[in-house]
């Protein structure tokens, strides 16, 4: 005899609805079905109604007589595979033909399992037991598999944010060594992910970009001090060290297994590149030069123009605007250029929102500081 305890609780094991239109068979069904304990049993007399049930109730198993009047029991089947029941929710056919033809049938339309009549109430039970054991281990599974799909979401949410860390922490420490501030990495990262937004870039590449943006003067760690903070114009020598900061961030940022890290990488090697090819450290030219870097080039040079330091004081949005222009097609990719003008009003709104506070003048110079 089977137990209602091998079923386990009712909760778990859900609904069971039975289709049969003799009657002395329904109840034979459902009083077979219900002597296991601990199920939810619901009998009706006509197919129809038992789809109407199943869409508002749903099921864990469904038993059904194949000859029946209006809809048989392959009609149901067809039904409930149309309305995406099958296969989550198994079938047993019950049938008084003895034909090989109609199992088959029956089976290859989408059953699980087939009884004969006579009914046989142990046997219903036991193929009713097993079915409802096959729903929960399944059902055990898909549950198994959210939780693991939600432990690795938890989990690569982790490393993105150890990732964001590590990127803001090593960029903080170049600016700790030189004028700019940590408000300076968050206004390029913000200019950067505007200007993307224009382009119409894939959210992953935006992503991406904008969380390696602050990276791209790490390579100032291996500055010395006196040219990275010397107060006034640098000589030709020490311009040349100025420069190797993109080679030096470069290699810091080289070769890490994590991606982002490597666009850092790339953006510190390039976004002093120019677009008419006369920037260093390759001396790269149009399209030749990362996308992230070129992005970065732009942003860079305008809030290194409003930005007061020591060597120069800061200019004017307009001023600094005028400075971008003048460069669009030499020292800027023009179409980054295009995107910049394009969120003006939001790229000066985060200039003001994340400000050094700085005061500012008019028709100034644009220092070269390897900037």
């Amino acid at each position: 005899m089977i137990k209602a305890a091998q079923l386990g609780s009712p909760e778990a094991a859900g609904a069971v609805l039975i289709v049969d239109d003799d009657p002395v068979s329904l109840r034979l069904l459902t009083n077979a079905v219900e002597a296991l304990g601990n199920m939810r049993v619901r009998p009706f007399g006509r197919a129809a109604d038992l789809l109407d049930a199943l869409l508002l109730e749903g099921a864990d198993l469904i038993i059904t007589d194949i000859q029946m009047p209006e809809m048989d029991g392959f009609a149901l089947i067809e039904a409930c595979q149309a309305a995406g029941y099958i296969p989550p929710i198994p079938i047993i056919v019950v049938t008084a033909s003895t034909e090989r033809e109609v199992r088959r049938r029956a089976l290859q339309a989408g059953a699980a399992d087939v009884i004969s009549k006579p009914l046989d109430a142990e046997e219903i039970r036991a193929r009713t037991c097993n079915l409802v054991t096959l729903v929960r281990a399944q059902r055990a599974l898909v549950d198994r598999s959210a939780w693991l799909a939600e432990e690795v979401r938890h989990a690569t949410a982790e490393v993105a944010t150890r990732e964001r860390e590590t990127i803001i922490r090593l960029s903080r420490a170049a600016e700790h060594r030189d004028w700019e501030t940590g408000q300076h990495i968050l206004r390029i990262a913000e200019y950067v992910r505007l200007m993307m937004a224009h382009l119409d870039l894939p959210a992953a590449v935006q992503e991406e970009i904008y969380l390696a943006a602050p990276l791209h003067d790490v390579g100032k760690i291996g500055i010395p001090d006196y040219v990275l903070r010397k107060p006034d114009r640098l000589d030709p020598e020490e311009f040349t060290l100025m420069q190797s900061h993109t080679v030096i961030g470069y290699e810091i940022l080289n070769g890490s297994q994590s991606h982002l890290l490597q666009v850092g990488a790339e953006i510190a090697l390039s976004h002093h590149e120019r677009f008419d090819g006369r920037g260093y450290p390759k001396g790269l030219a149009g399209e030749a030069i990362p996308l992230a870097g070129r992005l970065v080039a732009v942003a860079d040079v305008f809030d290194a123009l409003i930005s007061r330091r020591p060597y120069k004081s800061a200019w004017t949005h307009a001023d600094a605007r005028t400075n971008i222009a003048d460069g669009s097609g030499k020292q800027f990719d023009p179409d980054c250029v295009k995107a910049f003008f394009a969120v003006w009003d939001e790229v000066t709104a985060v200039a003001k929102r994340l400000s050094d506070d700085a005061p500012t003048r008019t028709g100034a110079t644009p220092p070269e500081r390897g900037r």
